[in-house]
């Protein structure tokens, strides 16, 4: 990136009069910038950062504004649904507090049809009772947009119906050359061919359906992995080739949803990656940094830890794997990250995912990651958390999902899915996995 304060004065002066030639989602300034900074007629020229400015729809056209310090430009989402905007003011406390999580409906039908193939009575009934834990809804493809509007008019009118006030839980899942540590990526974006407007398009598709149901909250775990990959994983090409990206995919991310209310929490990895204490003020300082680049979002209410892992909260004792790390379970890493995190300006409340955390030591390394052998769901999603740090409990990854497979012939094969600790016969990543969900269920704890 450079830093030349002479470019971002000759952007600052570049005329109004030039003739508009940026399309609707392109670049349009920035640090570095010398294309046209002007939009098509129905689109502003809009500061996401200092180094990018972006075409976003708007009634008149407009110049971007410079990096300074007193400059702040406004988005506004793209959005053509019908609804009332929320506050811009999120509610005091834990979003959670007095509302009923929704449950997804293609979930409990998966969960459901499995406990149907379990011959055994006592593992059938415990299977079944995993539909009524909710578990929140992974939007990984652009495709999945629309069905959040059926999964939030649905949670509209149970809530119509029955006097209660509705909470949808989501996971936002897309950016462009995604997993970009992982050995086999799975996402459906590339940098390379125009990824980046097309995960804009993505968020702008998930913020017309929320747009049209504000009666409904709902709660965001933002882009697993991405930010933690820019602490640690930089020494790998794809993710050094993905860091402006992530940044500017994550800033636009929380600056739409921000505008419609959806409480945030950007995805921090878990006690076995960003909790070494070499990571904690390198992992602070890169969400303190985003959270302002942001404009400070009144509904980014933390971090989300532990996604898709098989971590304690509070373990009785240290695994061995997490040998030398005192960190050595969530609730250790989040009492050290906290006060780095306050330090920063940055909101210190966090989720934490233990769908799969019923059993330890079953891992051969931390970082294996990939259905892994022997575990169980765990504690049920709760907000009698026993930290005031932690708004609540959840179950973000749905147990039975798999992973990734254990084919090798397949393009989307990952090493770590082939491993000793590794479940065999592992169908695609995302597939129903039918004997791994019945031995989350037979190892769940507590039991089911």
């Amino acid at each position: 990136m450079f830093k030349s304060t002479a470019l971002v004065a000759l952007i600052s002066v570049v005329p109004a009069f030039v003739n508009a030639a940026q399309p609707l989602y392109a670049q349009c300034g920035g640090i570095g910038w010398t294309g046209d900074t002007s939009c098509v007629s129905g689109s502003v020229c809009t500061k996401l950062n200092d180094y990018y400015f972006q075409c976003l729809a708007g009634t008149t056209t407009s110049t971007p504004a410079t990096s300074s310090s007193t400059s702040k430009t406004t988005s506004t989402p793209t959005t053509s649904s019908s609804g009332s905007t929320p506050s811009t003011t999120p509610a005091a406390g834990n979003p959670y507090t007095g509302y009923q999580i929704y449950l997804t409906p293609y979930y409990a039908d998966e969960v459901k049809a499995a406990a149907a193939k379990i011959s055994d009575a006592t593992q059938k009934a415990k299977a079944l009772k995993v539909a009524d834990i909710p578990t929140f809804t992974w939007f990984d493809v652009v495709a999945k947009a629309p069905t959040l509007g059926t999964y939030l008019a649905d949670a509209s009118a149970k809530g119509k119906a029955s006097g209660q006030k509705y909470l949808v839980q989501i996971v936002v899942y897309d950016l462009p050359d995604r997993d970009c540590a992982a050995l086999a990526s799975n996402g459906e974006f590339s940098i390379a061919k125009d990824g980046l407007n097309k995960y804009y398009d993505y968020i702008d598709q998930l913020v017309a359906q929320i747009k049209k149901y504000p009666d409904v909250r709902v709660v965001a775990v933002i882009e697993p992995d991405s930010l933690a990959n820019l602490v640690t994983n930089l020494n790998v090409a794809k993710c050094s080739g993905a860091q402006t990206a992530y940044k500017q995919g994550t800033i636009y991310a929380l600056k739409q949803l921000n505008a419609v209310g959806v409480y945030m929490y950007l995805d921090a990895g878990h006690a076995g990656w960003l909790g070494w204490s070499a990571n904690l003020t390198p992992a602070a300082q890169l969400f303190s940094q985003l959270y302002k680049d942001a404009g400070s979002p009144a509904y980014l209410r933390g971090l989300a830890t532990n996604v898709a892992n098989y971590n304690a909260l509070s373990a009785g004792s240290p695994d061995p794997i997490t040998q030398g790390n005192s960190n050595y379970d969530e609730i250790h890493y989040i009492n050290a990250l906290a006060p780095a995190l306050a330090a920063g300006g940055f909101p210190a409340h966090f989720i934490v995912d233990q769908g799969r955390s019923g059993v330890q030591n079953i891992r051969q390394q931390w970082g294996d990651w990939c259905n892994v052998k022997g575990a169980g769901f765990g504690t049920r999603p709760t907000l009698n958390t026993g930290s005031s740090l932690i708004d609540a409990i959840v179950w973000v990854k749905p147990g039975g999902e798999c992973d990734g497979t254990s084919d090798t012939s397949s393009p989307r094969y990952d090493a770590h899915c082939g491993l000793s600790d590794a479940a065999p016969n592992a169908p695609e990543a995302g597939t129903w996995f039918q004997s791994y969900f019945e031995t989350l269920v037979k190892n769940a704890n507590p039991a089911l």
